[in-house]
């Protein structure tokens, strides 16, 4: 499934990515710039969250939370790792198997440690302010 959009069409975009995703774990493959994180931001909105997202890029990790309180998922930034060991070591395992939304973005650092059931996403730069993403297993 295929999309073209801009800045402004992401709230369409993020609903047409819940309702279509065949899982809740979401790898986002994209070159730097190309708007992961602010994507990222649609879909935590989307699914009912007014948590302020940022790109996790020193902490590796946030989590985010719906308005009760309850964990709405975690959004990993696996940039800066130099390899699957430190995902490991922050308990990769335990996030994946929480039974709530994980974004990631740069999944190809952890290529052996992505789940089976993971959608792929991924987001390429059109022009200045136009995006094509693509969903695909």
């Amino acid at each position: 499934m295929e999309f073209i959009y801009r800045e402004g069409e992401l709230g369409n975009i993020a609903k047409q990515i819940v309702a279509h995703s065949k899982s809740k774990t979401l790898a986002f493959y994209a070159p730097m710039g190309a708007g992961k994180t602010t994507l990222i931001k649609s879909l935590v909105k989307e699914l009912g969250s007014n948590d302020n997202v940022s790109s996790p890029t020193f902490g590796l990790v946030n989590e985010y939370a719906y308005e009760t309180g309850e964990p709405l998922g975690y959004h990993f930034d696996f940039y800066r790792l130099k390899d699957e060991t430190e995902a490991m070591d922050m308990g990769l395992d335990d996030y994946l198997s929480s039974g709530v939304w994980i974004f990631m973005e740069w999944p190809e650092k952890i290529p052996s440690l992505l789940p089976l059931d993971i959608q792929n996403i991924t987001i390429e730069i059109i022009d200045e302010t136009t995006r094509k993403l693509t969903l695909a297993s």
